[in-house]
């Protein structure tokens, strides 16, 4: 069947005018204010599968405000439609089957050769980015949100910036979170392991400043490559051509800017540069775990022009607890690159990362086991891959099976796994920089499951156990694995280890400790509370192990610790006079109504919010 014809959204006006068509769009007439009031907004909607939200009159700021563009796979759907992922089946095709190649195999993807040429970038004279031009920049004239009332200040939260090879000239485009200072200067958070951070190691090296470009707003396609994990000096803009279906135009900055050309379709452009040894204190913010990242010394970006459209829109995100945005974001990004991997990585037939978890937390990959312990060469392969090395928890199987299912993998894993050899951790090793796990900042260890061959063993799907005092719940997540409620961490930090070696338990592969085993309803809020409280170095126990060939080999049953400890950053929760004045709010912003979760979006006592998880 042909692929359906979709044009090009060739910038964020473009994709705004589709999704009022749609009705995917709800504008806000009311008065909001970037400070708390629309992130309450956002997440009360979202929350609800609600559409993309224009706020046209924010209380702060000089231009209207978007959020939820990509809030659902329908939205991302209408943005790209199916070009991108059947351009990208058809590449991986081709590589498989043109050797050796023949007339007839290169006639059959003339197409792509077609298509090939329509990718990358092109001069133009002139562009809407250019409009209006301001210097100094006065970032104030943004409205940039405040998320969290803890937060550090407000954040430009889908930021896209823009940096160049200090030695080649190669380019990088990522979405680092970008705090707002003051009218000329903000924080940059370059995590590790990110293109532009090393850019900018580089250019300190030298002693030279890194000319940098915040771009926000734009073709779809350009916001989403931002945050693709294309391997190291795959550029992006490659990626935003090929989704976008044409070449990607670039206009040139007025004098005296000249440091890099402006991308045309652009709502905003900072122009600016980082200086080398400049560090200020960036944070707190509100992330993507569900927690805090706390205040730590950044690169400090110094704007020196501020260019927009004449009717500029600004685009935000609001990140917390899964699910949020960036979770169809995510989610979207493996589909369309996955068909990708098995070239790649040959031994690797399947993989996906878990945005219940923040993703970094837990990967799983079908891979081949044609000789023994061949799958610890996927394992190595996987976490030395550009930003999949940033895995904590790798699970791997070697027959198919649907990753997505985490329960149902989990208990195929564990009907195979002989703990004294499957089961890997290494200490030591650097950490996302997100993830607070760890024992300080960047510092962490990572974890590897194995599930191979044949099963080995019955698993037991009912706890008949009788345990020890301290123990207040027991719930069967599936067949070999429970989820245990017991004693604070900071009243009881042994217990884990007394759960491992406790009879009542002793049938059991698996234990997971947490501080509310309600979550185990849910596969969404069980990963969740499980993999961004866990620590492989830190938290893993067992009823007995020894050394072996200097590996530890365990056994069962395995306790995994996943309770909050003193040392975590707090968990989000929404300021309860937010909450209050949406409450009371909520008709004068939507007088015709939208779809939203009437509870707010967070419980102020500390309970977990359940979820309904559609891939239960």
């Amino acid at each position: 069947m042909p692929t359906r014809k979709h044009t090009p959204v060739r910038n964020l006006g473009d994709f705004l005018t589709i999704l009022r068509r749609e009705g995917e769009l709800v504008e806000v007439t009311a008065p909001a204010d970037p400070h708390l009031e629309i992130a309450e907004i956002h997440r009360r909607v979202i929350a609800g599968g609600g559409p993309a939200l224009l706020f046209t009159n924010p209380a702060s700021g000089e231009f209207p405000v978007v959020t939820n563009l990509f809030g659902s796979a329908r939205r991302i759907e209408l943005a790209f439609g199916p070009r991108p992922e059947a351009f990208v089946r058809d590449v991986v095709n081709m590589v498989q089957t043109i050797m050796p190649p023949t007339l007839r195999k290169l006639w059959s993807f003339r197409s792509l050769g077609a298509q090939a040429a329509r990718l990358g970038m092109k001069k133009v004279a002139r562009g809407p980015v250019t409009e209006s031009v301001c210097r100094p920049p006065g970032l104030s004239r943004l409205p940039a949100l405040t998320t969290w009332q803890e937060d550090g200040g407000p954040f430009v939260t889908l930021p896209l910036v823009y940096t160049e090879h200090p030695e080649n000239g190669s380019h990088n485009l990522g979405m680092y979170r970008i705090h707002v200072y003051d009218e000329t200067t903000t924080g940059i958070h370059w995590q590790i392991g990110k293109g532009g951070g090393f850019h900018h190691h580089l250019a300190e090296e030298r002693g030279e400043p890194l000319p940098v470009t915040l771009f926000i707003g734009g073709p779809p396609a350009l916001m989403l490559s931002a945050i693709a994990p294309l391997p190291e000096n795959v550029p992006e803009l490659v990626l935003a051509s090929l989704m976008l279906g044409e070449r990607l135009p670039r206009v040139p900055a007025h004098p005296p800017d000249y440091s890099h050309p402006l991308i045309a379709e652009c709502e905003f452009a900072i122009t600016g540069r980082v200086l080398p040894g400049e560090r200020r204190m960036e944070g707190p913010f509100g992330d993507h775990y569900g927690y805090y990242s706390l205040a730590h010394e950044f690169p400090v970006f110094r704007a020196d022009a501020l260019y927009h459209r004449r009717d500029a829109i600004y685009p935000a995100t609001v990140v917390g607890k899964p699910r949020q945005e960036d979770f169809f974001i995510g989610d979207y990004l493996q589909k369309l690159l996955s068909p990708l991997f098995p070239v790649v990585m040959p031994s690797v037939t399947d993989l996906w990362s878990y945005g219940e978890t923040g993703f970094h937390s837990l990967g799983a990959a079908v891979v081949r086991d044609r000789y023994a312990r061949e799958a610890m060469v996927s394992a190595f392969r996987i976490l030395g891959e550009g930003q999949l090395s940033l895995t904590k928890f790798l699970v791997l199987v070697d027959t198919p099976r649907d990753l997505t299912d985490f329960r149902g993998l989990l208990a195929h894993v564990l009907e195979r796994i002989e703990w004294w050899r499957d089961l890997f951790v290494f200490s030591n090793l650097a950490h996302d920089t997100l993830d607070y796990t760890g024992p300080r900042l960047n510092h962490g260890s990572k974890g590897v499951m194995l599930g191979l061959g044949p099963a080995v063993r019955e698993l037991p799907a009912a706890f008949t156990g009788e345990p020890s005092s301290g123990i207040r719940d027991v719930r069967v997540f599936c067949p070999g694995c429970l989820a245990v409620s017991g004693l604070s961490y900071t009243d009881a930090p042994e217990q884990a280890n007394a759960i491992a070696s406790d009879p009542a338990f002793a049938e059991w592969q698996l234990v997971v400790l947490l501080d509310d085993t309600s979550v185990a309803e849910s596969q969404a809020d069980f990963l969740w509370a499980w993999f961004t409280r866990f620590e492989p170095a830190g938290d893993v126990h067992a009823a007995a192990y020894d050394v072996r060939r200097h590996h530890l080999a365990y056994r069962a049953p395995i306790v995994f610790d996943a309770r909050m400890k003193p040392t975590y950053p707090k968990e989000l929760f929404p300021d309860a006079g937010i909450v209050e004045r949406v409450d009371t709010r909520w008709k004068e912003l939507f007088p015709a109504g939208v779809a939203h979760d009437p509870r707010p979006s967070g419980e102020p006592d500390g309970q977990l919010p359940l979820r309904t998880d559609a891939r239960d």
